[in-house]
């Protein structure tokens, strides 16, 4: 039986009331296969199994492990302050996530919140490998059979990147998931740690069932705990307790059949079999290493030293697994070396977000995905029919307005957090969409989606180079400037303050929601002139559901904005975003430095926020 002090610790016996449930006894044999990627058929004849239940384990339908009984405990315990679930889910340091209940109490509050909608339902559970993960997964298994659900499927070693967990809902058709996951922030005992809940549709919990979650950490007495033993999660199978079934399967299947139904294969792999081509793609030592050299090597054929860092560790090697210029150095080194491959790329912790690099050139993320929407009809088959309509978080740069307009489909600028864009895909209202941080994505999945974005530009790459000789590359930069001639440039850039005191950060917005509520149209801020100041509001088009005070921006007559955000995606302190953008359609400037040609409203918005004065900050953390 599992030991509760694993799942609660320092907790008496005094405090557990036991109650007992029937289990039909199991199957055993399977119990230590161990099904790899290339010798899982030679492992399996060495052990004697027939082709009968190797088909059968493929299929995932032999079972491990056996009990006659088991208990579900009901154990006290109290609410714990500061378990609000934001945009992301519930994030914080991992020794909190540790402390006695803590993860315990949230996961208990998620299925109140669900009520009996939840029970006798299939979810699904992985993350991305961090620190921590896998003793989460047996406390979250022993809470979910303990509170009604019928079956979990859990990916191999607990890995699942989050878009593929969208992936694995809609194609199995599950009730929701569960995302083990800090996103792009670093992992460790003294790192971060995230859960958050996916519903149907793939999407991120939208706020009618985080409110409830919340209100039930603040009332919660007591834990539904079946005491089960721990699954072994290193091996494809299914292990069941009378009516509570634990699968464990494989974490690209549903992932990759996904990817399939968009991308032409066939056509990427003719382009990475170019002599002329050299392609690189940087996993970080996170959760996208486990996908990397199946997707990129064995599909598509690239070779084995393309992928760097590719082994999934707990701390993601003493890294910070965010995809930009300062965090993923490594590949940004060799992107601008004098021998640069053709196309380099990142992923970050969950595998949700992406960079994508030219040889000696960096594509905004504002740009990726205004590029990617003006070349999917032609490039992508999943859009071979056009596409539905577009949208944008608020901070994002305009870039992806210019394609609309252009394109003639509808535009939507939403708050920044994925669930906005999932009411729209829901509403068949938007095809492509992303976030000026690293996430790109489609109506695929409800999630954004790193591998994904990298297939996105191959898929272009490859178009733009069908008919060209061997040696005269179209290059990403040929494709990026292509697009600035006909659609003007935007130039945009992100100021990250992060781990700045909260108290000093909010009252630096509160300076600047004063300016916002006195400012006029016409008013002129270092010599812009005002055509809008607000703190962003957004009105669901499908829900009629109101988001207030979603960022303090300034849009001027010129088109050139400045925008300042709270961050909520990281797990202490605050980060203050600083967002300013310019427009040309002078080809002439096309080739200028951003921090060049944005340095005049980089001073204003500097100036106007007193950032200096209110935090100390003489200078950003990342420039991006």
């Amino acid at each position: 039986m599992s030991n509760l002090s694993t799942l609660i610790p320092n907790r008496s016996s005094s405090g557990i009331t036991r109650t007992t449930a029937t289990v039909s006894s199991l199957n055993q044999k399977f119990g230590s296969i161990h099904r790899s990627r290339r010798y899982q058929k030679k492992s399996l004849q060495q052990r004697g199994v027939s082709s009968d239940q190797q088909q059968r384990l493929a299929a995932g339908v032999l079972c491990r492990a056996a009990m006659d009984t088991f208990t579900v405990n009901k154990v006290a315990t109290k609410p714990i302050d500061g378990q609000k679930t934001g945009t992301s889910g519930l994030r914080k340091k991992t020794h909190v996530f540790m402390s006695e209940n803590y993860l315990a109490n949230w996961i208990q509050s998620l299925f109140l919140a669900l009520g009996d909608e939840a029970k006798g339902q299939t979810i699904g559970l992985g993350g991305d490998g961090r620190y921590f993960n896998k003793q989460a997964v047996q406390i979250i298994l022993k809470l979910a059979a303990g509170n009604g659900v019928k079956k979990v499927v859990v990916g191999q070693n607990g890995f699942m990147a989050t878009p593929a967990m969208s992936a694995l809902i809609r194609q199995r058709g599950l009730y929701g998931g569960l995302i083990m996951s800090a996103s792009h922030n670093p992992a460790g005992p003294d790192e971060d740690w995230g859960i958050k809940f996916n519903y149907s549709s793939g999407e991120p919990a939208p706020e009618k069932i985080t409110d409830k979650i919340f209100g039930f950490t603040q009332s919660i007495s007591e834990l539904m705990v079946a005491d089960i033993p721990d699954i072994d999660l290193s091996s494809v199978g299914v292990t069941r307790f009378g009516d509570f079934e634990v699968e464990v399967v494989d974490y690209t299947k549903e992932y990759f059949d996904t990817l399939k139904e968009v991308f032409d294969f066939d056509a990427l792999k003719k382009f990475v079999s170019r002599s002329d081509v050299k392609f690189v793609f940087d996993a970080m030592h996170a959760i996208t290493g486990a996908y990397a050299e199946p997707l990129f090597v064995d599909a598509l054929g690239a070779p084995a030293d393309s992928i760097r860092n590719s082994v999934p560790l707990e701390d993601f090697g003493g890294g910070h697994p965010d995809p930009n210029l300062t965090y993923a150095k490594e590949l940004v080194d060799i992107m601008f070396s004098s021998n640069a491959p053709t196309f380099g790329a990142a992923s970050d912790g969950d595998g949700d977000r992406n960079m994508i690099l030219g040889n000696n050139f960096f594509v905004t993320p504002s740009d990726s995905v205004a590029v990617i929407a003006a070349n999917a009809q032609e490039c992508i088959p999943y859009f071979k029919n056009g596409l539905k309509g577009v949208a944008r978080s608020m901070p994002t740069s305009a870039a992806l307005d210019n394609v609309a307009n252009d394109m003639g489909i509808p535009f939507y600028e939403t708050p920044t957090g994925w669930k906005f864009f999932g009411n729209l895909m829901d509403a068949d209202k938007c095809s492509i969409c992303g976030e000026e941080s690293f996430g790109t994505g489609a109506d695929h999945v409800r999630e954004k989606d790193g591998l994904w974005a990298v297939l996105a530009w191959l898929s272009i790459l490859a178009k733009k180079n069908e008919n060209a000789p061997e040696g005269s590359l179209v290059s990403i930069k040929d494709i990026v400037n292509d697009h600035w001639k006909k659609f003007g440039r935007n130039f945009y850039s992100r100021y990250d303050y992060e781990g700045v005191e909260s108290e000093s950060a909010n009252k630096m917005m509160a300076h600047l929601q004063q300016i916002v509520d006195s400012a006029n149209k016409g008013d002129a801020i270092c010599g812009f002139k005002i055509d809008t100041a607000d703190n962003f509001t957004y009105t669901d088009p499908i829900d009629g559901s109101v988001a207030k005070n979603q960022g303090i921006r300034f849009v001027f007559e010129d088109g050139s904005r400045i925008i300042f955000r709270l961050s909520g995606t990281g797990s202490a302190g605050a980060t203050i975003r600083m967002y300013i953008e310019t427009y040309t359609k002078d080809a002439s400037k096309f080739e200028l430095d951003a921090q060049d040609a944005l340095k005049d409203i980089i001073n204003a918005a500097l100036e106007t926020s007193r950032l200096q004065e209110f935090t100390g900050r003489d200078k950003p953390t990342v420039i991006t």
